[in-house]
């Protein structure tokens, strides 16, 4: 490899202009694929590796999208950032992933990170709601996105109707003669898990049913363990007070208590329906193949990015959007009667 091959020889050595070279290396859409395969197979040749330092210092902005999400080990947000970075790759950009672990101090960690690094836009799924943060750095010129929550007509987001996600899940307990419902998940402040207790609580209104038939197991945080944990907890109450079904607030808490189910020996769904939430691939491999409320999260990763670039390559005619997916619910073994 050597070193000192600049984009002048490479533009010699293809037979190109440097404008050529740079749209190959910044914008290859703009490019036919028979001029951009010359110059890539002259990029290889003469083994020539792009200085990024030094084009970011001169663009003022690097080609990486930061991506936060509350949980890296959730297959959920796994989802979500193959979306991403699929539709970053199409337009040349690179994507970092970045884990908050539902905790706000990490959030503005990285919030800090990626603007010290000058990242193209950032998308992020906040742990809590307003975040002043996140607004300053908008105002700096770095366009932020919210992924998997809502947002106002400030600044646009990508997310799926939660409230409209519970309800689904009760409406279907409900019709299954389930009268005594445990919500599962937490912690509230995260939004889309309030959401999801909103949409459950307005199914038994719609019933007729008093909230009082709904129980609140609360966790502090969206993972298998605590969903174990919460599993005792049910299954621990006084039987004439024990919930029959549970409608958890994710579905590694939902694996969690039906884990805790069969070590316990309960019958799922006989003595405890479960229903989960996000569809990942894990529900449908269960034990007992869970019912889940499913997000189309490939889908909310690749739109987010779509709205990132289109507010960082056209600011000037950018509109501001809340793109709302709504979601579908999956009936599985695990609450059947």
């Amino acid at each position: 490899m050597t070193a000192s091959v600049s984009v002048t020889d490479v533009a010699a050595h293809a037979g190109v202009s440097l404008g050529t070279v740079s749209n190959v290396l910044n914008r290859p859409d703009r490019v036919s694929a028979a001029t951009r395969e010359r110059v890539l197979r002259a990029i290889d040749e003469l083994g020539f590796v792009r200085n990024e330092a030094a084009r970011q210092l001169r663009a003022g902005r690097s080609r990486t999208i930061g991506l936060i999400v509350l949980d890296v080990g959730n297959p959920f947000f796994t989802d979500i950032a193959a979306g991403v970075e699929e539709a970053a790759a199409d337009v040349g950009l690179s994507v970092v992933l970045c884990n908050s672990g539902e905790n706000s101090q990490r959030e503005q960690h990285y919030l800090g990170v990626l603007e010290e690094q000058r990242a193209y836009g950032i998308l992020v799924s906040p742990v809590t709601g307003r975040n002043t943060r996140l607004e300053a750095i908008r105002r700096r010129g770095i366009p932020i996105v919210l992924v998997d929550r809502g947002s106002s007509r400030r600044q646009c987001s990508v997310s799926v109707d939660d409230v409209v996600g519970g309800e689904l899940a009760v409406h279907h307990l409900l019709e299954q003669g389930h009268e005594r419902i445990a919500f599962v998940g937490g912690p509230m402040a995260i939004k889309q898990v309030s959401d999801r207790l909103a949409g459950a609580r307005q199914a038994l209104r719609t019933a007729g049913l008093p909230e009082s038939r709904m129980s609140v197991v609360e966790t502090p945080a969206l993972k298998v363990s605590h969903g174990r944990a919460a599993g005792a907890q049910i299954a621990e109450m006084p039987a004439r007070k024990r919930p029959t079904a549970a409608f958890c607030a994710n579905d590694l808490v939902a694996l969690g208590v039906l884990q805790e189910m069969t070590r316990r020996r309960v019958s799922v769904p006989g003595e405890l329906a479960i229903v989960g939430y996000d569809d990942i691939e894990f529900a449908a491999a269960a034990a007992v193949p869970l019912t889940s409320v499913k997000q189309p999260r490939r889908q909310l990763g690749s739109a987010a990015a779509a709205l990132l670039i289109e507010e960082a390559d056209q600011a000037d005619t950018h509109q501001h959007r809340q793109v709302v997916f709504e979601p579908d619910l999956v009936i599985r073994e695990s609450t059947k009667p």
